[in-house]
């Protein structure tokens, strides 16, 4: 009898050591369903991102390397595409404009949307009608009939060209001016400041007010309040909308080729970077060429990212650097 509960209590740990080993055994078949499931509802998506982006991505890589005009089989060429880019005067005229509307347009396009969000960050009757309005160009402002009515609005003649002559300033219409027409996609860019204004609307309302009431019994005035608060207190908001609307300044195209007839403006005043990328491609075919201008678009963007993220260190705060 003492030798048979031996053998009992012995036998007891292996026993609650198998027990899991057979659940688990027992559960491989569901969670093989479950995992199989999920996969067949991920298809679709996982479908279009190989052929859709990642197929394009990994061809558009090796035409950058041959010469391809859509018609003929690519022939491999090496560099000679990147050579031929950088010696091309155009393309350099197209980073030239690409560089002033970047960095023009950007910077005032962020700064009208803080100025509004500080205003609409105060209660206000109708603050839900004013809020609504000022967003709803960021909906309609990249269509092609925005497009079209901007270029209508800032031809010769038109209305800007009539107030600008009452004013006394006869400069004529922006669209047939070199020396304007970029100055009309940079309005157009910054007309459309209601999505980063929102962004800058949520950063604000996270801001302690207790922080406020402190510095003003201080007697820190407004200017004061809102340097030493309102900017550190919303960097990580800023740094956000920064990155994001450098990276679609970056790649303007629409607004460009309608506003100058899709020929890039006059004297290649518009010849934006993704314009010209769309002529050598679609329009002379030059594939091959047009695809080492994508790459070296990717890489530009990239290294603007990383010297946006190496800087973030020097003005970004967040809460855990506090604590």
């Amino acid at each position: 009898m003492g030798r048979a509960v031996t053998l009992v209590k012995d036998s007891a740990p292996a026993a609650r050591k198998a027990r899991p080993a057979a659940r688990a055994t027992e559960g491989r078949p569901g969670r093989r369903r479950e995992n199989l499931a999920g996969y067949l509802f991920m298809s679709p998506w996982i479908a279009g991102f190989l052929l859709l982006t990642a197929g394009p991505m990994v061809a558009s890589l090796y035409f950058a390397f041959t010469d391809y005009n859509l018609f003929t089989t690519p022939k491999w060429v090496g560099f000679d595409n990147f050579t031929k880019m950088f010696d091309d005067p155009r393309w350099q005229k197209s980073v030239e404009v690409t560089a002033k509307y970047v960095i023009i347009g950007t910077p005032l396009k962020l700064l009208l949307a803080l100025g509004v969000a500080l205003l609409l960050a105060q209660s206000r009757r109708g603050q839900a009608f004013y809020r609504a309005a000022f967003y709803a160009p960021s909906l309609i402002g990249a269509s092609v009939s925005v497009g079209f009515v901007w270029r209508s609005l800032f031809s010769d003649g038109a209305v800007v060209d009539r107030t600008q002559t009452f004013l006394g300033f006869h400069v004529g219409g922006w669209v047939g001016s070199a020396d304007w027409v970029l100055y009309c996609l940079v309005a157009l860019t910054v007309w459309q400041f209601g999505a980063p204004m929102v962004i800058f609307l949520a950063g604000l309302k996270q801001v302690p007010k207790e922080l406020y009431e402190a510095a003003e019994m201080d007697g820190a005035g407004p200017l004061r309040r809102f340097w030493n608060i309102t900017l550190p207190m919303i960097s990580p908001v800023l740094f956000f909308n920064v990155l994001l609307e450098t990276i679609h300044s970056f790649q303007i195209f629409g607004s460009a080729y309608v506003v100058s007839n899709t020929y890039c403006g006059p004297a290649d005043g518009t010849l934006v970077y993704t314009c010209y990328l769309y002529q050598q491609g679609f329009k002379n075919s030059q594939m091959g060429f047009a695809s080492a201008m994508a790459w070296m678009l990717l890489l530009a963007v990239a290294l603007v990212t990383a010297v946006l993220f190496w800087s973030q260190k020097k003005w970004v705060h967040y809460e855990e650097d506090a604590r």
